[in-house]
């Protein structure tokens, strides 16, 4: 069973970058946990990327969130 790693891109208020972090988890798993925790005024939530790093990001900092499938990245040269 082939896992598929999806990058997630979060904005942060007051930060001129965006933290990327790749999680093997569904789209549906990472937008519902995040919503739930801002809609129910949690002060943090927590991620864990593909490795098995987990990222605690405070929900009153998020500005934005971008889900989607990463794209496989070609490797080699075109001859």
């Amino acid at each position: 069973m082939k896992t598929h790693i999806m990058d997630i891109k979060i904005g942060l208020a007051e930060s001129p970058r965006e933290l990327v972090i790749s999680s093997s988890d569904s789209q549906d798993d990472v937008v519902a946990k995040i919503t739930q925790a801002i809609e129910s005024n949690q002060p943090t939530v927590t991620l864990q990327d593909a490795k098995e790093r987990k990222f605690v990001l405070r929900t009153d900092r998020i500005s934005y969130v971008e889900v989607g499938q990463s794209a496989p990245h070609a490797v080699g040269f075109a001859g």
